[in-house]
């Protein structure tokens, strides 16, 4: 046999054994994340709240509580989250929110909120429904709108 083909049989070998111990780690991420979701819904409350304030911050500086900072992984600790700051009842509370949900929080205004420890899973309008702001446009289609702007 030539070189070529036990080099080329080699690579072809590691690269079968990745992808199937990927798909198997895959498996098992994806059924953690199934349980771990299943725990936020068990113990998920609905509350009304005034947002105050949001924004993507480190977790250092978000003002969590220390034992959330410490509880996370370090190589997350500079990673930015999205945090809400919210009046619950008497209360002003840091909360973390989930990043599909973060666009649609409105800032001081009223809302009703899921909430599931300090986690936000879902948010619904406490007056009507909440504005969905508009997606950002690529830049091909900015590029494509300008062009026909032009000519008309």
């Amino acid at each position: 046999m030539k070189p070529f083909t036990i080099v080329m049989l080699v690579i072809l070998i590691v690269l079968i054994i990745a992808c199937v111990v990927l798909y198997f780690l895959g498996k098992r991420a994806e059924k953690k994340q199934a349980e771990q979701q299943a725990q936020l819904d068990a113990v998920a409350q609905t509350m009304s709240m005034l947002i105050i304030d949001k924004g993507r911050l480190r977790l250092k500086d978000a003002g969590l509580p220390q034992i959330v900072v410490d509880n996370t992984p370090k190589y997350l600790r500079r990673s930015k989250v999205p945090v809400v700051k919210a009046k619950i009842g008497p209360r002003i509370m840091t909360l973390m929110c989930d990043a599909e949900i973060f666009p649609l929080i409105p800032v001081k205004k009223e809302v009703k909120a899921t909430v599931s420890g300090i986690y936000i899973t879902a948010v619904k309008g406490l007056r009507g429904p909440l504005d969905t702001p508009q997606k950002k446009q690529g830049f091909f289609k900015r590029l494509r709108n300008k062009v026909k702007n032009q000519q008309k």
